[in-house]
């Protein structure tokens, strides 16, 4: 868990007379509030229509007149598999991935996540002994918790055995994680390694290069790398995304990690281009599959966004206009829960350095009391559980919070909601004894 503000979710153990009180008051609040008619929705980290308004030039970069590449490459036609080279560079070095290494393909990220679980599945890798769905056992994949939701739905749903692993400030427990893969059933570990959903954990160099280097029970045993939020950053200074393609490769297991991003949060978040790396081997591997469903990506619209960056520089240039949106939503909730959950040590939260959210750990037992609280008062919040495997947390203790989407107003209004929720259900639990 990254660190946390205030306290450690504990509520304080007030006298009986002032547990009364402080539980009236905090049911006085709620139904003040609850009372607004409010309508407000922070449950998933969307891009504000004021950061898409940001990318909009996107849409007249290519005409009828200048659709062909730098290299002369007619974009309007089949081909290309690879994507186009300008836009490749362009990621490159913001992606730490030889150009070479590096595909540009359609505009969704989590598609290729599934497209390289599926020919894993369906084909095996190149050292894999077999398909991973004829091992006649279980296929398991690690899952540090908490963690995203879509990561953990989309290895459900292609048959998984989801395995949940502790983190802390520097990324997965690396004894569980050599524990767990002693077993040849594990084929793999999802990771976001900078400003992890939902707790901005960003994954150290020494952890990193201590995954790369951990010796596996199955030869085939994968590292899923998601960098979607590497260039999301809210203030400096900021973690840079790691060569985890060069970590491996020194440790002797180049193949180990593939690797993800894509635009999605950066232009137009249902027309970007998303991003595939890995080793020479692994990225022909990727593209001999892809090749039997597909004649090449859309590069028009990947020309489009080669010159609307125009450069590395380009892109990190957008993604300081964005932080500067961003910014005072995050900093709002972190006000918010400071001034009305810091000093009775009702909860804790994080203060992310970027990505799109913040972990709300509150009074063990309370998470679900929360989120129902809040959505009867109006403000709606990603169940909770959702940031663990299944949808279960233990602890019932996570909610993830996404302040991106709304306005400011409206993200310092939900907060307002959250925070009496938290306040009232961890009076309640403790006036129950719970």
């Amino acid at each position: 868990m990254a660190a946390m503000s205030a306290s450690d979710g504990t509520a304080a153990s007030p006298s009986p007379a002032e547990l009364s009180a402080r539980l009236e008051q905090a049911g006085a609040e709620y139904e003040r509030l609850a009372s607004l008619g409010l309508a407000l929705d922070i449950t998933r980290g969307k891009p504000s229509a004021a950061q898409l308004d940001l990318s909009n030039p996107l849409l007249t970069a290519v005409d009828g007149e200048s659709f062909r590449a730098a290299d002369g490459t007619d974009t309007r036609n089949y081909g290309g598999a690879e994507g186009l080279p300008e836009l490749r560079e362009i990621f490159a070095p913001l992606l730490q991935a030889p150009p070479g290494q590096l595909l540009a393909q359609g505009n969704s990220s989590l598609t290729l996540m599934k497209d390289a679980l599926t020919f894993a599945l369906l084909h095996g890798r190149p050292d894999s002994p077999e398909p991973w769905a004829r091992t006649g056992a279980p296929v398991r994949m690690l899952c540090p918790a908490p963690g995203y939701d879509r990561h953990f739905g989309l290895a459900e749903s292609l048959g998984f055995e989801l395995v949940p692993v502790d983190a802390d400030a520097e990324g997965p427990d690396l004894e569980q994680v050599a524990t767990l893969t002693a077993d040849p059933s594990v084929k793999g570990i999802w990771l976001v390694p900078v400003h992890s959903n939902p707790t901005g954990v960003s994954l150290s160099a020494e952890r990193t290069r201590a995954l790369m280097a951990l010796e596996t029970a199955a030869p085939d045993f994968t590292v899923m790398w998601d960098n979607a939020y590497a260039l999301h950053h809210l203030r400096e200074p900021h973690p840079e995304p790691v060569d985890v393609l060069g970590l491996a490769r020194e440790a002797g297991h180049p193949d180990r990690p593939l690797v993800f991003a894509s635009t999605s949060k950066i232009t137009h978040a249902g027309a970007g281009v998303a991003f595939f790396a890995a080793s020479e081997r692994m990225t022909e591997w990727f593209l001999a599959h892809t090749g039997a469903g597909s004649i090449g990506p859309d590069k028009v619209n990947q020309l489009r966004h080669a010159r609307f960056f125009g450069s590395s520089e380009g892109v990190l240039a957008h993604m300081r206009r964005h932080a500067e949106l961003l910014a005072p939503k995050f900093a709002a909730v972190d006000a918010v829960f400071a001034r009305v959950l810091g000093p009775e040590g009702l909860a804790a939260w994080t203060n992310p350095g970027g990505g799109y959210f913040i972990t709300l750990a509150v009074r063990p037992g309370t998470a679900s009391r929360v989120v129902k609280l809040a959505g009867e008062a109006g403000v709606k919040l990603t169940p909770a559980g959702a940031t663990h495997p299944y949808g279960l947390d233990p602890d019932d203790a996570i909610i993830r919070i996404a302040p991106s989407m709304p306005p400011l107003e409206e993200v310092e209004a939900a907060a307002e909601v959250v925070a009496a929720c938290v306040r009232l259900a961890a009076y309640e639990a403790v006036a129950s004894g719970a």
